[in-house]
């Protein structure tokens, strides 16, 4: 009898830690959302769906490239997260689009080709995130900071210059990406178009052959003498 009652005990403690642990999970805030890139390879007749989280009262940023793949083209869609179609596009080779303010939750990105049933595209993609929350964790520095440890410098000129810095920097890393992008598609255009150079100047060079073969044997068989010879 003091065995199961040790065990009900047990059983309960357990299931009230089980309680506690999913209570304290559900209060943590939800982490910023992270800046990415992303290139895949997307086949023929196929559509690929991606699922990004995205804070509240934010900004989104998106920028998309096909840069590889023949017609360089293909469809777009972006769904919020309470199933709103926010942009449609077809056959685009790239776009680049801002939803502010953002709704809370995870936005469905999708890129399809099912229109191709034979080249696959070559996508690149970029994500960019500005979240209030963030803006607020790195001003909160300045509320420690006493006005006499400053040294007769304006904490706001610092402030200001750290910012300005940080936005420079993060529209230098996104230029960066984007010529990466426009260089791999240049070179996939180059190399498709150096492909299609040497196949049509091969045929070209076998139709020459082939035609200078003709005429030297149309030109010998006018000089042969048929007639027959009798002796």
């Amino acid at each position: 009898m003091a065995a199961a009652f040790g065990f009900g005990r047990l059983s309960l403690l357990l299931m009230v830690a089980g309680l506690l642990g999913r209570v304290m999970h559900a209060a943590q805030p939800r982490p910023p959302a992270q800046d990415a890139e992303f290139t895949f390879l997307l086949p023929a007749g196929k559509k690929e769906c991606f699922y990004q989280v995205a804070l509240g009262n934010g900004s989104m940023e998106i920028e998309y490239q096909v840069i590889g793949g023949a017609g360089l083209d293909v469809d777009f869609s972006l769904e919020s997260p309470s199933s709103i179609l926010l942009i449609d596009e077809y056959r685009r080779s790239d776009g680049m689009h801002t939803i502010e303010p953002t709704e809370g939750g995870d936005y469905k990105l999708c890129f399809d080709n099912t229109f191709s049933t034979i080249s696959e595209k070559l996508v690149f993609f970029e994500l960019i995130f500005d979240s209030p929350q963030e803006d607020e964790d790195v001003n909160n520095w300045a509320d420690v900071a006493e006005p006499e440890e400053m040294l007769d410098i304006k904490i706001e000129d610092i402030k200001e210059s750290i910012e300005t810095m940080k936005s420079r920097l993060e529209r230098s890393i996104q230029m960066q990406a984007l010529l990466r992008a426009f260089e791999a598609r240049d070179r996939n255009l180059q190399e498709s178009n150096l492909s299609r150079v040497n196949f049509w100047s091969a045929v070209n060079l076998s139709v020459l052959l082939l035609v200078s073969f003709l005429q030297v044997y149309m030109l010998k068989s006018l000089f042969e003498d048929k007639r027959r010879v009798w002796t």
